[in-house]
């Protein structure tokens, strides 16, 4: 699954979040999951995939990002809610 995408990552329902811009959803979130990556995500345990969307173009998918990182808490909350309510990790259903 090589698609563009911008995804956003939680600690636990209603923890921290991550907003993240990758080429390759699925060998990213791994990275997370794996804490291969350093960072937020490994110092704060965000590996969960509770929201993403697939993209035309990277420069769309950096864009959302970008947009996604303006808005507020309670925004980026009700944007995984009206989706994934029960805040499930979302990793299954890309692999």
């Amino acid at each position: 699954m090589k698609n563009p995408a911008v995804y956003i990552l939680a600690s636990k329902k209603d923890g921290t979040l991550y907003i993240g811009v990758t080429s390759n959803l699925p060998q990213r979130i791994w990275q997370h999951k794996n804490h291969l990556t350093e960072g937020f995500t490994k110092k704060y345990n965000a590996t969960n995939l509770v929201y993403y969307e697939l993209t035309e173009t990277m420069e769309s998918a950096i864009a959302r990002e970008k947009t996604l990182k303006k808005i507020g808490r309670e925004e980026k909350i009700q944007l995984i809610e009206a989706s994934n309510p029960d805040w499930l990790d979302l990793y299954e259903r890309i692999t």
